[in-house]
């Protein structure tokens, strides 16, 4: 049965950035998830395919469990689905179309955000029951194809995902996104190999100083 729960995601409506977390160590994680908190940005989600990925989600959630609304992302099997949900995901987002992926969240009551790239994907991701869809890789299909596709299926959510930095991210709500998804250009990775926080956090500032801003 379709839900497509998008109350289920209201939480984004104050900061409708997810911060995509990708092959971080934990040690730079922890230190991460403090200034990202601090910075304002309150979504953040954190890919299975990262080494040490569900110890990541359990950490979060433990220590910041109240304060940040956490996922987790590349999400391609039912196995790493329970996984995830095992360890604490609050929503699920995945880069490809799994059906049995959307079925699982959708009997669980778990918000998911299935991954597609053309106006059939995404018609079929919705009706599947995906709480939004993700438009991935965004940088390749770009502000017109959000635009574009808004058209026709101006009832479903879209989120897209790759090519977004601070410059341009009001340009993608502008063109019809309703949340985007940010990794290496928000999780500056020289940054942190230098241990950069205060340099790190004041990216992050900029960031959601952008998205107030919309």
């Amino acid at each position: 049965m379709q839900q497509n729960s998008i109350s289920k995601l209201g939480v984004f409506a104050d900061m409708p950035v997810v911060g995509i977390v990708r092959h971080m160590t934990m040690d730079d994680f922890s230190e991460v998830l403090a200034v990202y908190y601090e910075s304002g940005l309150r979504n953040i989600e954190i890919t299975m395919n990262t080494y040490q990925a569900v110890d990541m989600i359990r950490y979060a959630k433990i220590h910041f469990g109240e304060k940040l609304h956490i996922g987790a992302g590349t999400v391609t099997t039912q196995t790493e689905l329970a996984d995830a949900l095992q360890a604490g995901a609050e929503f699920i987002v995945t880069p490809v179309l799994n059906e049995a992926v959307i079925h699982d969240c959708n009997k669980l009551g778990v918000p998911v955000i299935p991954g597609a790239f053309t106006p059939t994907e995404i018609f079929k991701a919705w009706s599947a029951g995906g709480t939004m869809v993700k438009i991935f890789p965004a940088a390749s299909l770009g502000l017109q194809f959000i635009k574009d596709v808004r058209g026709p299926l101006n009832n479903i959510p879209l989120m897209p995902t790759g090519g977004i930095d601070h410059k341009n991210v009001n340009a993608f709500f502008k063109a019809g996104a309703s949340v985007v998804g940010v990794g290496s250009r928000l999780f500056d990775l020289a940054m942190i190999k230098e241990k950069n926080w205060n340099g790190l956090i004041n990216h992050f500032m900029t960031f959601a100083n952008a998205v107030r801003r919309t």
